[in-house]
């Protein structure tokens, strides 16, 4: 059965301006007011409750080295992955609906608890920032997959002990555009690494069956979704909106050959604020429903 998190948090992305929050946070409700929830319960899914994360701080004056919400992540992150590992011990499939792409670090908490297996990382951007090849670090959803992998602070990339939450060689990402500036590190780091131009030239099933064949993926992955891999055209209700992006349609078929060996998955990055119409809103309700319906349903734990 899949148990719907709600995870409205936007503490890993930068203010759209001075004095203002991402408005990530509101994405969760926003998705309920479509009706997805409730057409996710239609199929046997349950609703699981929410995941409430603390107050969000610019803070400009913060130390360089140091994350916006540094802490405020890392608590939420160990509330998120408890709820996470109770889901899973309850014999449940979770299905955490963001919020921004910080709450891969609590996917990969829980992965490492439960030995989960690998990561597939589907995003518009690579999302590999980490102190090793930038002094601008700051705003963990452009550096997730870093931290996620262990090349980012302790304070984030190894939460009690945990990091890497995932390991470098059962990672894969997917979605990316081509002049993104790390993917060349990325792609020399991870097991796999497709851009979204592939996936446009080859076809969406062709990427799934690439991710499924891939040596320590085949028992297992968590599934994380940025919605920005979309493009601008059809998802321009995003932080930052990137041309080169994959369809509605592309997303929902990759999703539909992924979900089923996933044991768990989080769509992000869908902001509110910026869909004074709720028409986007709608549209990344029906890529969850029609993608993720049959999300773990092959996965062997």
């Amino acid at each position: 059965m899949i148990a719907i998190v709600s995870a409205p948090t936007n503490l890993g992305l930068r203010p759209p301006r001075a004095g203002s929050v991402p408005g990530t946070a509101k994405a969760p409700e926003a998705l309920r007011e479509t009706g997805l929830y409730e057409a996710l319960q239609s199929r046997g899914a349950r609703d699981a409750g929410a995941v409430i994360p603390g107050r969000y701080e610019d803070d400009p004056g913060r130390d360089p080295r140091t994350l916006r919400n540094q802490v405020a992540i890392a608590e939420h992150a160990r509330r998120l992955a408890a709820r996470v590992v109770d889901i899973r011990r309850r014999g449940d499939v979770p299905l955490v609906l963001g919020g921004d792409c910080s709450l891969v670090i609590a996917a990969g908490m829980a992965s490492r608890v439960t030995e989960r297996g690998g990561l597939v990382h589907v995003d518009g951007h690579t999302d590999f920032r980490h102190p090793g090849n930038t002094s601008a670090i700051g705003a963990l959803a452009g550096e997730d997959l870093a931290a996620a992998i262990g090349r980012h602070l302790p304070e984030i990339a190894d939460l009690d002990g945990l990091g890497p939450y995932f390991d470098a060689e059962a990672t894969a990402h997917i979605g990316c555009r081509r002049d993104d500036e790390h993917l060349d590190e990325v792609s020399e780091t991870i097991a796999l690494t497709i851009p979204a131009d592939r996936i446009v030239l080859h076809g969406a099933a062709r990427a799934a069956a690439d991710v499924l064949a891939t040596p320590r993926l085949e028992r297992g992955f968590w599934l994380q979704v940025d919605v920005d891999v979309l493009d601008p055209e059809h998802m321009p209700a995003v932080d930052s909106p990137d041309p080169g992006g994959l369809s509605p349609e592309e997303l929902t078929r990759l999703l539909q050959e992924l979900a089923p060996r996933a044991w768990g998955a989080s769509v992000t990055v869908f902001d509110p604020d910026l869909d004074p119409t709720g028409a986007y809103a709608r549209e990344v309700a029906e890529i969850v429903a029609t993608g993720l319906c049959r999300l773990g349903s092959e996965y062997a734990s």
